[in-house]
Formats: C-alpha cells, sequence, structure tokens
C-alpha cells in the first residue's frame, strides 16, 4: 500500500509544519515537501553551499536524495516558537541515507524559518570532513 504525502492545511504550529516536511521527504514525497517552501526560500548547507529560491534548492536535492533508497531523518530534540505566520524551528537530527546497500548517517544541527505559512528560511550546520568520509567509505 503506498503512502500518500500528508496535508498540511490543518497545521497551524511551525515545529508540526516542520515535522511534516521532514516526513514528506522521508517517505519520497519530495514534490509534497518542496510545496511547503516559499518561492524565495534559502537553503544554506552550511559547509557545502548556500542557494535562494525553489528552484535552486530543487536542483540541489533532487539528485542526492534520488541517489538514496531510503531516507531517515531522526529528530533527537526539536524546539519551536512563534506561529505560522513568523516561526522558528529548531532541531537536532540524524540524517541517515541508505546508499550502494549502506547507511551513511549525519548528524545535524537544523534552523528553519516559517512565514506566511510556509518555509522560507533552512539552514542545517554539521561536520563536512565527517559527511565526506562517510561517503568515501566502502
Amino acid at each position: 500500500m503506498p503512502v500518500h504525502s500528508i496535508a498540511t492545511k490543518d497545521i497551524t504550529n511551525p515545529g508540526d509544519y516542520v515535522t511534516r516536511f521532514i516526513e514528506n521527504i522521508e517517505q519520497s514525497h519530495f514534490t509534497a515537501a518542496m510545496d511547503m517552501v516559499s518561492d524565495d526560500c534559502e537553503y544554506d548547507n552550511v559547509p557545502i553551499t548556500k542557494v535562494f529560491g525553489k528552484e535552486a534548492m530543487i536542483q540541489i536535492l533532487s539528485d542526492f536524495l534520488a541517489a538514496a533508497t531510503k531516507v531517515e531523518w531522526l529528530i533527537h530534540h526539536q524546539v519551536s516558537s512563534g506561529d505560522m505566520d513568523h516561526g522558528v524551528v529548531m532541531n537536532e537530527r540524524t540524517d541517515r541515507f541508505e546508499m550502494d546497500d549502506r547507511w551513511i548517517e549525519l548528524d545535524i544541527a537544523g534552523l528553519f524559518v516559517v512565514s506566511n505559512g510556509k518555509i522560507a528560511l533552512w539552514r542545517d550546520y554539521f561536520d563536512r570532513e565527517s559527511f565526506t568520509k562517510a561517503l568515501a567509505a566502502k
């Protein structure tokens, strides 16, 4: 039975909205996840690159996520403030990607700003060297 993307229209809390965004990515509902970001969203993958706009974000993420046979983003802690007009969400996660029959794990500190009902800023902090070594390991 296929898993369908989860609607967002009834969400009133920015923390729940970000959690739903992550669930859509994990469940391979990339289009639904991208519908949750503003057209001019800033995506800052701090040690690697920063892009502006939904289309640029799609370019960066789509190839990487397509290379993974499974994606799990485990939220360990998450706090939020504000509302759907202006909210801030911070989380501590372990992002896991199954690639080439093995799991690559990355510890993340994430920041999301929700503005006018959409994610307007997504910034992830992680150790680039650890990520590079995990990708290279066989």
